[in-house]
């Protein structure tokens, strides 16, 4: 080879060194910038691609009654979920063939996920069957972005359903979605009922989990043996207040039937037993809602999704007197031994009815044996003397008329109507004392609920206390902590024990003497009690029960409203004395009663004179 050749050769070699040289020092500059410089930029990204991270769905929070008795748990269920961003609408034929169900109703799905959030996971569909799980897994290497998670949804496990006071689920809104920075899309939460209110508590903290995956997306297992995982925290625990035993026996009671009840421990104000008629399936809400039965929900006339126990209004009919005979006895209107001559009626401008047997009556007889001359007497006292404000004052203590603010959504106000109300009814100066005889034997324009008769009838239970009606007894944390509510109790300062006893004397008779013993008379144990039938203009009256037992020391107290029903004696005062008798002996030995209850029908008569039970 000649001189010339071999430099030419070395000029070669020196050329190409160089250019390895330079070729390396730009990969080594490359792999600084992008391992040093920008590794906060690109190691996230780089970690994307191998790693999934997950979020992990908290259990929600259990329901107990108050013996530890689980009545609402939780199953699990499989979701499919998707990220916007990696999903490849192309592959749209591929998922909706997967998941059985229409092209477009998925583009509607998909469509809904973008517009929450392109970037976050969000649920697709919710309670899939195992085998379309399976099946969507083993073809997640053609579906990128999608994924699944496996959560629950709620199981009732005894024969409680108590629809109204547990409520159910559905799925999150926009509205919600757009108010909440922890509701995702396809978060399910509480619309009703205690699964409502307590919503915070019962929902838990979400998890997450690093998964390293494939290229095709698949699963391979935990990343880094879990260490960057965070576990979800499980929601709160609510001990209730409820007896299932006895809340499953009131449901049974008042099967085919429309109206409400509310039982109640006159010392705590803790709800035993609230039933709303007719009430619906939680079941069939459970989870994937069956729209058929949502919509025969929201169709049917009887209202099921109203619930009667606390929002119902209803002229509370006699149950009303042994709260007009405190009020007598406080504004010095009567004394106990006070006695007002019933002909058989009472007359101010026109005859006011009386079916109690014509004599004198007394507190104890004309509550015993409901003489409402008596208590048109005295309403025409109070009216005739300008009192009106102050008897609505002192029945609104009682817990009638204003909210009791029970742990429940859509409680609803009474009426106890004052002056304000009637010159806003009526006009100013266009009422007089013949628009308010009818407020002393609980008709006309008063009107309460089950839980406010509850709750005054626990006042007369307690010894004249104010109870603030509740469901939910304390929180337990997943610790195990546990953290108490604490409900309103208050002396209702101008009851006398004086007043009470005269008002247990006739309560009591008339459960021994009046109308109300075939139905209401529990062998060996002493009820106070009060029937009421409450007119109604639009069909059939109305049918009231209250009572509270034993009636020496008490531990339950009872208001049962039995819609469209008649004489509430024959309708309301057997269920009470049933649950009464149950809750206090733990059976029923009146089988003839429970039978009665199972198989009442209401009468026909479409309309009654005022009661006198």
């Amino acid at each position: 080879m000649s001189t010339i050749q071999k430099e030419k050769s070395r000029a070669a070699i020196r050329v190409l060194q160089g250019i390895i040289i330079f070729g390396f020092l730009v990969m080594l500059g490359r792999i600084i910038q992008l391992q040093i410089i920008d590794y906060e930029t690109y190691s996230p990204l780089s970690m994307q691609n191998s790693l999934r991270m997950e979020l992990v769905k908290p259990s929600r929070g259990l329901i107990y009654d108050r013996k530890g008795i689980i009545m609402v748990e939780n199953q699990p269920i499989y979701t499919i979920t998707i990220t916007p961003a990696k999903f490849n609408p192309d592959k749209v034929p591929i998922l909706a063939a997967l998941l059985k169900i229409d092209e477009e109703l998925l583009f509607q799905r998909i469509r809904e996920a973008q517009n929450f959030s392109w970037h976050r996971t969000s649920r697709l569909f919710t309670e899939v069957s195992f085998e379309v799980f399976s099946a969507i897994q083993e073809n997640l290497w053609q579906l990128p972005g999608i994924g699944h998670t496996i959560e629950s949804k709620r199981h009732y496990p005894t024969d409680v359903n108590a629809s109204h006071i547990f409520g159910y689920l559905r799925e999150a809104n926009l509205e919600e979605l757009q108010a909440s920075d922890y509701i995702r899309m396809g978060d399910y939460i509480g619309k009703s009922g205690i699964e409502h209110i307590y919503e915070n508590y019962l929902r838990g903290e979400r998890g997450t989990e690093y998964i390293r995956v494939n290229a095709y997306g698949q699963a391979l297992g935990q990343y880094n043996e879990g260490d960057l995982n965070i576990p979800p925290v499980k929601g709160t625990d609510l001990i209730t207040t409820l007896d299932a035993d006895i809340q499953a026996l009131a449901e049974k009671l008042m099967e085919n039937k429309q109206g409400g009840l509310v039982a109640i421990d006159p010392h705590t104000g803790g709800i035993i037993a609230m039933v709303s008629a007719p009430q619906y399936d939680l079941s069939k809400l459970s989870g994937r809602i069956d729209f058929n039965y949502w919509q025969e929900l929201n169709t049917d006339p009887s209202r099921p999704l109203f619930n009667r126990a606390i929002s119902a209004r209803q002229p509370p009919g006699s149950t009303f007197k042994p709260f007009m005979g405190i009020i007598g006895l406080h504004m010095g209107l009567i004394t106990p031994q006070t006695q007002v001559y019933n002909p058989g009626f009472y007359f101010r401008g026109r005859r006011y009815g009386d079916l109690a047997d014509p004599g004198n009556y007394n507190l104890v007889s004309a509550i015993a044996f409901s003489s409402n001359t008596y208590f048109f007497w005295m309403m025409d006292r109070i009216a005739s003397r300008g009192q009106l404000n102050t008897w609505s004052s002192l029945i609104q203590d009682f817990g009638m008329g204003p909210l009791n603010n029970v742990d429940l959504p859509f409680e609803r106000s009474g009426i106890i109507p004052d002056s304000t109300y009637m010159n806003r009814t009526f006009g100013e100066r266009r009422w007089g004392i013949g628009d308010l005889m009818s407020l002393g034997v609980g008709q006309g324009m008063v009107s309460v609920s089950p839980l406010q008769m509850a709750v005054a009838t626990a006042s007369l239970a307690n010894g004249g206390y104010r109870v603030q009606p509740h469901i939910v007894s304390a929180v337990r944390e997943p610790n195990g902590e546990m953290q108490y509510t604490n409900p309103v109790f208050e002396k209702i300062e101008w009851i006398q024990p004086n007043y009470l006893t005269e008002i247990n004397r006739g309560m009591m008779n008339a459960l021994m003497e009046g109308g109300s013993r075939y139905y209401g008379y529990i062998p060996g144990i002493s009820i106070a009690g009060k029937t009421g039938t409450a007119q109604n203009p639009h069909g059939e009256n109305h049918g009231w029960f209250i009572a509270y037992a034993p009636a020496d020391n008490p531990q339950i107290a009872i208001a049962v409203l039995m819609e469209n029903s008649g004489f509430g004696s024959v309708s309301a005062t057997p269920i009470a004395s049933l649950l009464i008798e149950k809750y206090l002996t733990g059976e029923i030995k009146r089988e003839h009663i429970y039978n009665h209850v199972l198989n009442f029908k209401a009468r026909i008569a479409s309309s009654q004179p005022i009661e006198n039970e």
